[in-house]
């Protein structure tokens, strides 16, 4: 009965603290100045897009809710050894995902309480692609938040196909 108290509790501060985790990064560019989309389910802003409908955001494939991803079958890791994540701390995860036409990958950011995720492309060339994760900490004046902190899957739309470009994921942090 307790813990049923406890999780009560916790989803009230949660749900006053924040309205969802996962954001967008409306004008964020690539090194071309091209708009990228970075979006996640439940985002706001300018979505990326897949497919013919230009403005439908395109959905994270790969499940984080368990230990082991789940990644159906048109998705693609990328190789271990082509995803640098050597500025990043170990409260990231070091793996990406290819999916569509290879323009879209998708990274995880990190969340939680008053805290929002989006990714961007910082820049994009023959043998590289940069994308900086970037946690935003928005904590109205007078409330409190959790200290909760979760994986946030989150996709960019890529100029062309990652194929064998290697990806270098870096971090950054904002008040908001």
């Amino acid at each position: 009965m307790r813990n049923a108290v406890a999780a009560v509790a916790l989803a009230v501060v949660l749900a006053g603290c924040s309205s969802g985790t996962q954001s967008s990064a409306p004008g964020s560019s690539s090194s071309s100045g091209a708009p990228t989309g970075t979006t996640a389910p439940g985002s706001s802003g300018t979505p990326g897009s897949s497919g013919a409908n230009p403005t439908a955001p395109v959905q994270p494939p790969v499940s984080i809710s368990e230990e082991k991803p789940v990644v159906p079958p048109n998705v693609t890791p990328v190789a271990k050894d082509k995803v640098d994540t050597t500025s990043l701390s170990d409260t990231y995860r070091d793996e990406a995902y290819v999916f569509g036409d290879g323009r879209d990958v998708e990274v995880f950011g990190v969340g939680g309480g008053c805290k929002e995720a989006r990714a961007e492309i910082t820049g994009q060339s023959a043998d590289v692609v940069q994308i900086t994760l970037v946690t935003i900490t928005k904590q109205p004046p007078g409330t409190m938040c959790t200290q909760e902190v979760r994986q946030v899957p989150l996709t960019v739309r890529l100029d062309a196909p990652l194929g064998t470009r290697r990806l270098v994921l870096e971090s950054r942090e904002e008040t908001g």
